[in-house]
């Protein structure tokens, strides 16, 4: 118990003024911190607790993270520019810190940052809209305001996404679990024949006008699955339902330049646009069309 004491003591006395580290970022101290708190006597020499060092990265760089954000077309078809990300240079994080812990300084150093760049820029967004190869049209109910609702949503979550060559694509990925926290609300929807109601109701229109778009540009389809029940918005045996916990609609980009997808509705209207370089190389499919009126009974069934 002794010995381990001297070792203590012996430690401590070489460790360096206890001056602080000032972390900054965007011209604000983000962590103050000591020398002392990262101290680990070991065998009589002044080292560094790995573990607080960890955790010190770890949160510092959630503090710095900025995602990057894809170029994206606009509402009226404009270019937004897109968004360089960054996230924490943990080696020269490290390299910082190992300096400041064996001085006798005090220092204040800005984060070192690593620049992340967006999938989609402009260059590329601009070439991938040259050539439209597949689109599709369906038409709901603008009286039900929770199904449009719902529909709007699950269309804003696809609009603006860039699939590139060899890529997968999955509704439920993408549009993610359709709940009240995130805007969702009930309306019909076909359970094992039968309507009901659930959260989400309508998205499987979204999904199933993306199907007849995706099949018309000639994509490969890896998964899809069809109603329960025939709904009205699409022609027999061209819908594909999705459900968080079960079916979903996935395809691959099998074409030789990235696609483009723009989804939008408005005023009773779904849309969705598959565009893609002037350098694909496919032969589009024939798809046929949505019925252009509702029929006098529609209950907007999923």
């Amino acid at each position: 118990m002794t010995s381990l004491l001297l070792s203590f003591l012996l430690a401590f006395s070489l460790l360096p003024n206890d001056e602080t580290l000032e972390l900054m970022h965007e011209g604000e101290t983000i962590v103050s911190l000591h020398r002392e708190e990262f101290f680990d006597p070991v065998l009589g020499q002044t080292t560094i607790e790995q573990n607080k060092l960890e955790e010190l990265i770890d949160n510092v760089e959630k503090q710095v993270y900025k995602a990057p954000v894809n170029a994206t077309l606009g509402t009226y078809g404009e270019i937004i520019e897109e968004q360089i990300g960054y996230r924490l240079d943990r080696q020269m994080f490290q390299e910082h810190f190992y300096d400041y812990f064996y001085s006798n300084e005090q220092r204040v150093v800005d984060v070192p940052l690593l620049k992340q760049f967006p999938k989609v820029d402009t260059d590329l967004l601009q070439s991938i809209r040259a050539e439209q190869v597949g689109a599709y049209a369906t038409y709901f109910n603008t009286g039900n305001k929770q199904r449009v609702n719902n529909i709007e949503l699950a269309s804003a979550a696809i609009n603006n996404r860039v699939i590139f060559p060899g890529e997968r694509f999955s509704f439920n990925e993408v549009v993610g679990m359709r709940t009240a926290e995130r805007g969702y609300m009930a309306a019909p929807i076909i359970v094992r024949g039968e309507l009901s109601e659930g959260i989400g109701g309508g998205i499987c229109q979204v999904s199933s006008t993306l199907f007849n778009a995706i099949d018309k540009a000639a994509l490969t389809i890896n998964e899809r699955y069809t109603h329960s029940k025939r709904v009205t918005y699409v022609p027999p045996g061209r819908d594909a339902t999705v459900s968080w916990y079960g079916p979903d609609f996935v395809f691959t980009n099998n074409h030789n330049q990235p696609i483009l997808i723009i989804a939008k509705a408005y005023t009773g209207t779904l849309v969705v646009k598959v565009f893609s370089s002037e350098k694909i190389d496919y032969e589009p499919r024939k798809v046929p069309s949505a019925p252009n009126r509702l029929p006098k009974e529609v209950r907007g069934s999923n």
